[in-house]
């Protein structure tokens, strides 16, 4: 009996370091529109994926084109409020959020936002649609009933994404100041600032309200943070080019999206133990990110680029190929 314990208490270890997340790529969706793109959200049956000026609209198990939602130039993110079912863009070059109807995909209303609108959430605590404005450096909450503006927030800097607590406060990671800010959603106030370094260019964001910890990715690396404290509890390299990071509560893991090709999961053992698992390939470019909560399957936008032409700037962005946008669908093989 001594012997097997011994044997159990070495080998452990090493299954676990040696575990995989038993995700892998199953397929994609191909769009056939031209244009750039940022975020992609699921919304009960629907992927609704920002591309230029438009927001495409994809059945989220077959991949067929079910809509658009037009004239978004310049859109970023899309968010709703499902207790009126009625969805929101941000529209960065507009400087303005369309209200739209999810049933006609009909624009409803225009609010004004800050200057250049990026990422967009809903809050279920104070019920409002909230926006990153990017070379605003603030945040706009928007009442999504009257569709008026309820007030905003001066972050200090270029603000990437927002999550709630779902006790009145925001967190929100800024870019350029390597940090992320607590936000009073009620009183419209920022509380605190908290520095993340040695994570650099925080991007993605997502938070797990059980154990009270934010997971924000930048530059290589995501740190955990606890929000009650502003404390790192610590940190995990990943791969170039993250843009994107989302949460599954059911598995407790996360994923992050890296551009330069993969999608790096790690697992939540408690508040304070964390594992890797692993960097999973999906395609270079794949840098945001959305989890569908009911079935775990994760959904990535990419796309194919024009090589690099000789003698320039290296890693600069060259056009998309026309025809290669898609959205990889990553889920968990069936046991």
């Amino acid at each position: 009996m001594k012997k097997i314990l011994l044997l159990s208490f070495f080998v452990l270890p090493i299954l676990l370091m040696a575990q995989k997340s038993g995700y892998q790529l199953k397929t994609s969706f191909p769009i056939k529109s031209n244009g750039g793109w940022d975020y992609i959200t699921v919304y009960k049956n629907k992927l609704y994926v920002s591309h230029g000026t438009q927001v495409n609209i994809l059945n989220k198990v077959t991949g067929d084109s079910i809509g658009v939602i037009a004239n978004t130039t310049g859109v970023h993110g899309i968010a709703f409020d499902p207790k009126q079912n009625i969805g929101f863009t941000s529209n960065g070059k507009l400087n303005n959020v369309y209200a739209f109807n999810v049933a006609t995909n009909e624009i409803i209303a225009t609010i004004p936002t800050g200057e250049n609108p990026d990422a967009i959430m809903y809050d279920a605590f104070t019920k409002t649609i909230i926006t990153c404005n990017g070379r605003g450096k603030n945040l706009t909450f928007i009442d999504p009933v009257n569709f008026k503006v309820l007030g905003q927030v001066d972050v200090g800097g270029k603000p990437e994404t927002a999550v709630s607590d779902e006790l009145g406060n925001i967190y929100v990671n800024v870019e350029d100041k390597n940090e992320i800010v607590k936000i009073d959603a009620v009183h419209f106030k920022a509380l605190g600032h908290w520095s993340i370094h040695p994570v650099e260019e925080p991007t993605g964001l997502a938070i797990d309200t059980k154990s009270k910890r934010l997971f924000a990715a930048g530059n290589k690396m995501m740190v955990i943070l606890n929000y009650e404290t502003g404390k790192i509890v610590t940190t995990f390299p990943i791969d170039e080019g993250c843009d994107g990071l989302v949460f599954d509560k059911k598995q407790k893991l996360i994923f992050t999206s890296n551009g330069e090709g993969t999608l790096s999961i790690i697992k939540e053992i408690n508040a304070n133990q964390y594992q890797w698992i692993e960097n999973l390939p999906t395609q270079k470019s794949a840098r945001t990110i959305a989890i569908d909560e009911s079935t775990g399957i994760v959904y990535l936008p990419a796309a194919n680029f024009e090589p690099q032409p000789a003698g320039s700037v290296v890693n600069k962005r060259t056009p998309v190929i026309p025809g290669t946008f898609k959205v990889l669908v990553v889920a968990k093989n069936a046991k």
